[in-house]
């Protein structure tokens, strides 16, 4: 399936209060969110925003709370209009559509997975599924046909019929995803989808939606605030804070060198063994003699268990020709799982 379109997110400002606009000069000339607020009674909410979200792939973008990242999401189907910037669905604008376009791009383009999963309580799955698609005005038969695959895809085929107060919080929240899915939109927008369900549950969601994505390859951006969550599911993790994007780019790439010490704070608990490739440490131009492969974009946690496993010192990195293009060794392979990660500095 052809990935989807990106969005870009430039210069993005969102300030609250009633002089948003004239606020804006006074925060570009570098007034804190503290200040704007102990001074001129405005909310900092965005700073200068400007992200690239691939196409096809999940986006997450995550800090603790107050730090933007809701604020941010709403700003992609224009819940919240920005006191400035822009917000690209390929070429256009989302800031400035018409109300009619906005309307039909809201119901076609975007879907949103929510926190608190927004059921509708007197509705059964079945047709809390279909809503979407009646709002579009889909004959019953065909939306009915197109929630019942979806349902059956996030695993609750049988319980159609059943009121959101039978279900488990975890049913609940596939519920909220297939309706998202049922829509077949562009974008998925999950504002902290899993963060009211329990560790385990969290996980086999999680574990639902990388499954899902790789078939259907849609335009995510996921909201959260663990970082472990943020690192399983993100292609690209954008971290705020105080409205302000302090880092952005792969899991590895942050957890490797983090910005400042408020993310090194954030990676220092962090399995590196689950984050980083053996891509990253492997020594190129050399040929192990062993017998032993590791593919390409294994994670060194992976690679470790294969080396202790087959007792051997020391393994090929293949691509997905099979052809080496590196080596690895046991040593290299446990010393980089276990070593600290340092900050970028200047």
């Amino acid at each position: 399936m052809a990935e989807g379109t990106g969005i870009e997110i430039r210069n993005l400002y969102k300030i609250f209060g009633p002089d948003d606009a004239a606020m804006v000069e006074k925060v570009k000339a570098g007034m804190s969110k503290t200040e704007l607020n102990e001074k001129f009674n405005h909310v900092l909410g965005l700073n200068d925003i400007n992200i690239s979200m691939p196409g096809g792939k999940i986006q997450v973008v995550m800090g603790l709370s107050g730090s933007g990242k809701s604020t941010l999401i709403r700003h992609i189907n224009r819940l919240i209009d920005p006191t400035a910037g822009e917000v690209l669905y390929g070429d256009v604008d989302i800031c400035r559509m018409s109300a009619s376009e906005l309307r039909s791009f809201r119901r076609h383009k975007t879907a949103m997975v929510f926190q608190k999963f927004a059921l509708l309580p007197h509705r059964t799955v079945m047709k809390n599924t279909v809503y979407g698609l009646e709002i579009q005005g889909v004959p019953a038969r065909e939306a009915e046909d197109r929630a019942a695959r979806w349902i059956s895809r996030v695993g609750l085929e049988g319980f159609e019929d059943h009121y959101p107060n039978q279900l488990s919080g975890g049913m609940q929240q596939r519920v909220g995803l297939a309706r998202a899915l049922t829509n077949d939109a562009d974008i998925l927008l999950m504002d902290e989808a899993f963060s009211a369900l329990d560790p385990l549950i969290r996980m086999d969601m999680q574990t639902v939606l990388l499954d899902l994505q790789e078939e259907l390859h849609k335009t995510v951006v996921f909201i959260t605030h663990d970082l472990d969550e943020a690192l399983r599911l993100g292609d690209r993790i954008a971290i705020l804070r105080d409205g302000a994007v302090i880092q952005q780019g792969t899991g590895q790439e942050i957890v490797l060198r983090p910005a400042d010490d408020y993310i090194a704070d954030f990676v220092q608990e962090v399995n590196r063994g689950r984050v980083i490739k053996v891509d990253t440490i492997m020594e190129t131009g050399k040929a192990a003699d062993t017998g032993l492969t590791v593919k390409s974009g294994s994670m060194l946690e992976e690679a470790a268990k294969l080396l202790a496993d087959s007792g051997v010192s020391s393994a090929n990195v293949v691509n997905g020709s099979g052809t080496p293009i590196g080596t690895i060794s046991i040593h290299d392979t446990i010393s980089a799982m276990v070593t600290p990660a340092t900050r970028e500095t200047a």
